[in-house]
């Protein structure tokens, strides 16, 4: 069978699970819509946990990115790993014992203040709406290749998906879907990467593989022949300080993403909580360890089956043609030499590669069996489809349960709260598309700029909300406001305004961490020269930190 036919068959069984899922996990109260009933066990949670932070960017792109980028592609692992032991250790089981629902639901209360929570659902909104825009991205660019439409049809055809899930059963449907979906992108990821290592090494073992075979050494002699840097030279992409500020602004963002710190109120209880984050890394590491040889492997394979071939040749290469329909990869004889050449000149390079499709295509490109070629797009979809429900529900819960119940209508039923939400979801559904149609980088760089205003809005005022009694609503608000405007400046004036990277060459995804900063300062100055804040939230933080005893 064709590696469409197969696609189709294995993604339809795979909608079907989740689908059933979905149905069978509908809800109609606001406890089990935003929250799943605080009754998701902690293996369960650490599945659909892992499933919602390796989007469309970790399964997709990141190993793209490591590909093109080499040693520092290596800010991708580093920085959202550390950045989930932190969350993990450092807020996880803080937030979940203060008990509330969303992360401007804590801001709100902790900071006494209902502007406070509005500047944190604002917040909110831009980093899941930035976040979102890449999982409808990689979903198109799935659709567009495997069921030959166009990428803004496939994006259309994810939103309908998506939001089924969303709709329908809420944060209850969407964690027992992602806990599926997990699976289903672990086993797409591995199995591939198996293949792919020992047919290149002799070992069936990715990560050694990777770290014992001379892959390594004859890539680098591969990529100064064709003029590019060593694969494994430090630093030969991105200067060290944008690197260090890379990995700082994915490693906070991560801490501060709201559609991960709401996982830790789907569990019963604080313990749960911490075995949930547990489980979760160990998911989480299973792919991120493999990640590096998938993008080594990917690139040693691509440039052997293109680089020097005749246009006749990539012609006759069948994958090479179904890719280069989705325009996603191009080929032209600039010299008219008839022989196609990857150099890192612009003008003179003849092969144009698009950094997403380096996964979805490697299967192809090592000439696996048409079914594992197939169950990579699955998984694909999975990851994008999981994380991008998560995100919706972020939305949705910011929207009607932290402005419309808290601020608006506090009388609200439940009835007609979870009908807000639903339609808050739809919003967001079309919003998110647009931005899948028309994104602003690839699916990881997109990503990389949620996690900077997430770290530049959210990170601060959570840490000093539970470590800093003296941190008050004047100070958070101020530093919100602060950190948050001057990286969305920083990000668009330089991604969309032609502004050069000022601040020593740091580029968009770094510049989290400067805002992360100016947060800091804003927040502890303007804190300290306004009034404390009241006596019974100076007690509430500080039995916050308090031990509880679980049996």
């Amino acid at each position: 069978m064709s590696v469409e036919i197969w696609t189709i068959i294995l993604v339809g069984l795979s909608f079907l699970v989740y689908i059933y899922i979905g149905w069978r996990s509908r809800v109609e109260n606001t406890k089990d819509f935003f929250i799943a009933g605080q009754g998701i066990p902690s293996i369960a949670n650490g599945a659909a946990t892992a499933a919602d932070w390796m989007s469309a960017a970790s399964f997709i792109s990141m190993a793209g990115l490591i590909s093109f980028l080499g040693y520092d592609g290596s800010i991708y692992l580093m920085g959202w790993t550390g950045g989930y032991v932190l969350l993990a250790l450092l807020l996880a089981p803080y937030l979940r014992k203060f008990g509330k629902y969303t992360v401007p639901d804590f801001v709100g209360d902790r900071y006494y203040s209902n502007i406070a929570r509005l500047v944190a659902v604002i917040a909110a909104i831009f980093v899941s709406l930035t976040y979102v825009a890449g999982q409808m991205r990689g979903v198109g660019i799935v659709f567009s290749r495997f069921l030959q439409v166009d990428v803004n049809t496939g994006v259309i055809i994810g939103m309908i998906i998506v939001g089924f899930f969303a709709v329908l059963g809420g944060m209850k449907g969407i964690t027992w879907t992602q806990v599926a979906q997990y699976f289903v992108l672990i086993f797409a990821y591995l199995i591939p990467a198996i293949a792919i290592a020992y047919k290149l090494t002799g070992n069936p073992i990715p990560q050694l593989a990777f770290t014992t075979s001379d892959i390594a050494d004859k890539l680098n002699l591969i990529q100064l022949d064709l003029g590019f840097k060593e694969y494994t030279q430090p630093f030969a992409n991105k200067s060290m300080l944008d690197v260090l500020f890379i990995t700082i602004a994915l490693m906070v963002g991560t801490a501060g993403l709201p559609h991960i710190i709401v996982r830790f109120y789907t569990v019963k209880s604080v313990r749960a909580a911490r075995f949930s984050a547990g489980w979760a890394l160990l998911f989480i590491a299973i792919l991120y360890t493999t990640a590096p040889a998938v993008g080594m492997f990917s690139r040693y394979n691509l440039i052997t089956s293109l680089h020097n071939k005749t246009l006749v040749e990539v012609q006759q290469l069948d994958w090479a043609n179904k890719w280069e329909k989705t325009k996603l990869l191009a080929f032209e004889d600039k010299n008219k030499d008839g022989r196609l050449q990857l150099t890192p000149n612009s003008e003179t390079n003849e092969i144009t590669i698009d950094k997403d499709i380096i996964v979805l295509s490697t299967p192809e490109v090592a000439n696996l069996a048409p079914w594992v070629i197939a169950l990579v797009a699955a998984g694909g979809l999975a990851a994008a489809l999981s994380t991008a429900s998560g995100l919706l529900l972020v939305i949705s819960s910011s929207v009607a349960h932290d402005v419309y119940y808290r601020i608006f209508d506090s009388n609200a039923s439940e009835e007609k709260r979870v009908f807000v939400g639903r339609v808050v979801v739809g919003f967001a559904l079309v919003l998110a598309g647009y931005f899948g149609v028309n994104p602003p980088g690839f699916v990881s760089e997109v990503v990389a700029f949620a996690f900077g205003l997430a770290a530049a809005s959210f990170f601060p005022v959570i840490f000093l909300g539970i470590f800093d009694k003296r941190t008050n609503s004047e100070g958070a608000i101020a530093g919100m406001l602060t950190g948050l405007i001057f990286t969305i400046i920083y990000i668009v004036g330089v991604k969309f305004g032609g502004m050069t990277p000022w601040f020593f060459g740091v580029s968009a995804e770094g510049i989290g961490t400067l805002g992360m900063i100016i947060n800091f300062i804003v927040t502890l100055i303007v804190s300290r020269l306004t009034p404390p804040p009241p006596a019974e939230i100076q007690a509430l933080v500080e039995d916050l930190r308090t031990p509880i005893i679980e049996e």
